[in-house]
């Protein structure tokens, strides 16, 4: 079955990078979307044949934009899992700061990520578990080498040294239409997006290219993934002063 491939891929994230620890509280970042309810769903199940004894809440921030979360509360709550809802203003800062009559996304995600390690934090917990896939991870290296003229994506574990917590990203080796499947399979009570600027973003702009790219040449998704870490193969160039 699908799911306890990507309860294997978790397993192996995990492995290789150390992300969680016994003892560890873990909060669970919840959108609703499809990647952060398999994620607390996934993480759920792991807690029990894993040999590591840690906690999981889940977290989601409300933004203001009237989400229907009541389906997702009664799911949980029959599977023993407690989340947490935080209101916040950030809809209305978004309003203030419109680019273009657009909202602004990277300040969306900057307040967001702060409402979610605030609450986090006084929650108890040490560690943050993002939705992340392996598509974003792949999809930020690109948004970075074209945008940022650097050769960057997030990394499987990030601690903030200032909040005194750790990001980590679990389904860093799953990828999002195996996900999209098993949520399906599973009957997990998706919220869909009510964000104006879904579906409208640079990111999605990559996501199309890649999709694109994949049709041609079907070996680059599994090898794009490959690369993130295949330190070895690495041969960039290096200035005589540097």
């Amino acid at each position: 079955m699908l799911l306890r491939k990507i309860l294997g891929s978790l397993r192996r994230v995990d492995e290789a990078y150390g992300l969680i620890a016994s003892g560890d509280k873990i909060a669970v970042g919840l959108s609703g979307g499809k990647d952060s309810m398999l994620l607390l769903y996934c993480l759920s199940l792991y807690q029990r044949f894993s040999q590591k004894s840690f906690s999981i809440i889940g977290i989601s921030i409300d933004i203001g934009f009237d989400i229907e979360i009541e389906k997702v509360l009664q799911y949980f709550s029959s599977m023993g899992v407690t989340i947490l809802i935080e209101k916040t203003r950030i809809k209305n800062i978004l309003e203030l700061h419109k680019l273009h009559d657009h909202l602004d996304c990277s300040l969306c995600s900057n307040l967001k990520k702060g409402a979610l390690v605030k609450v986090s934090k006084e929650s108890g917990c040490n560690k943050i578990a993002l939705g992340h896939n392996a598509d974003d991870a792949v999809e930020t290296l690109f948004l970075n080498q074209i945008y940022g003229g650097k050769i960057a994506t997030f990394q499987p574990v990030q601690y903030l040294s200032r909040d005194n917590v750790s990001l980590i990203r679990p389904f860093i080796y799953a990828y999002e239409s195996e996900i999209a499947t098993v949520c399906e399979q599973i009957g997990l009570p998706i919220i869909p997006s009510n964000c104006p600027q879904d579906g409208v973003s640079k990111r999605q702009d990559i996501k199309i290219m890649l999709s694109k790219l994949y049709k041609e040449y079907p070996q680059a998704r599994k090898n794009f993934l490959k690369m993130l870490s295949n330190q070895q193969q690495m041969a960039l160039w290096e200035e005589k002063d540097k």
